[in-house]
């Protein structure tokens, strides 16, 4: 069987000292992985593109848009001038330290249901990575897709029309890519084994333009996916996944595969969590004001509901339960482990 094909696609919109340190890390760590550099020029100034059409790699493929189109168009744009059998995604901020493309072609091979895969922003310790599941492939599952730096099918990525325009300019039209992916049941990973730099917001920067987009598309996401909002706080005694009964776990993945959020509470912590939406803490009254505070200025970010497990204290239960009818929180009380 021929080796799989990859391409890469980085769209580009100003910040020309990033965008050039992104495409000569592609050149120097990528090159024998890859065939194409697809360069998608968003319309930016004169000396982003003076510095674009100045490179001379062969494997290099520079296009100028006419009009300012934001990273979703580019990103579709570019990939439709592909053929090969995968795409490798770059933000033009991001920068490569290493040949990773093999080992995130082999989580493909060991996962016919896998359609995107990334690699970690540098932050992922060993033993931060050694408390979640690893699927085939070494991968751990994310249900909410990320598209800073990202490995995807090319076939999976045109079937489901690519990034939708309606984001514009930017930001959500990757984590609605996530949501349609896993409404058609394939599967989305981060490889903890790899990792880039990735300088967040060197395009639009943080000012309040980049607020009034987040808030304008993070609207639009959330009218698509309103069960994307929930944030479940679980508090157990000793448990693990391996204790929940079948209908507990069936409906925690359940919350996390529409876009929620679990944040389970033990008395010590858990070795293992199912995704990167599952996290869990050591139970403290502290940790529980601050669960519960969260959120004032982005609805998003609440808890939703709480659900109690066997185990809890009755000093603690009353606690929460009080707490609950203040929010008035949705409440729910688990009572049977695993069968």
């Amino acid at each position: 069987m021929a080796a799989a094909t990859v391409d890469v696609v980085i769209p580009v919109y100003n910040a020309p000292l990033l965008t050039r340190r992104c495409i000569d890390s592609v050149i120097k760590y990528l090159h024998a992985s890859i065939r194409n550099i697809h360069i998608q020029d968003d319309a930016s100034n004169a000396k982003t593109r003076n510095m674009l059409d100045s490179l001379i790699y062969p494997q290099l493929h520079v296009f100028h848009a006419p009009e300012n189109q934001g990273y979703g168009k580019s990103v579709n744009d570019a990939v439709a001038r592909s053929d090969a059998d995968f795409v490798l995604v770059l933000n033009s901020d991001a920068e490569v330290f290493n040949d990773f493309l093999p080992l995130l072609c082999n989580a493909f091979a060991a996962d016919p249901k896998l359609a995107v895969i990334s690699p970690t922003e540098g932050d992922f310790s060993s033993a931060k990575a050694d408390r979640y599941v690893r699927q085939a492939g070494g991968y751990i599952i994310t249900y909410r897709f990320r598209g800073y730096a990202f490995l995807i099918r090319r076939a999976v990525f045109n079937a489901m029309k690519g990034f939708d325009a309606l984001f514009g300019r930017g930001y959500y039209e990757d984590t609605d890519l996530g949501r349609r992916l896993a409404q058609q049941e394939w599967r989305m990973g981060v490889h903890p084994d790899v990792a880039i730099r990735h300088e967040t917001g060197a395009s639009f920067g943080r000012g309040q333009a980049y607020r009034e987009l987040i808030r304008k598309n993070r609207t639009l996401y959330y009218s698509r996916y309103p069960l994307a909002q929930q944030n479940i706080l679980v508090v157990s005694g000793l448990f693990t996944l391996a204790d929940l009964s079948i209908s507990l776990a069936n409906t925690i993945e359940q919350v996390m595969r529409q876009g929620g959020r679990l944040h389970w509470l033990t008395p010590t912590l858990l070795r293992q969590l199912s995704c990167l939406q599952m996290q869990n803490s050591v139970i403290s009254f502290a940790m529980i004001i601050k669960l519960l505070l969260r959120g004032w200025s982005r609805e998003d970010k609440r808890i939703t509901a709480v659900w109690i497990l066997p185990g809890v204290s009755v000093g603690l239960r009353t606690l929460l339960m009080v707490w609950v009818r203040i929010r008035q929180l949705q409440v729910q009380e688990w009572g049977t482990v695993a069968l």
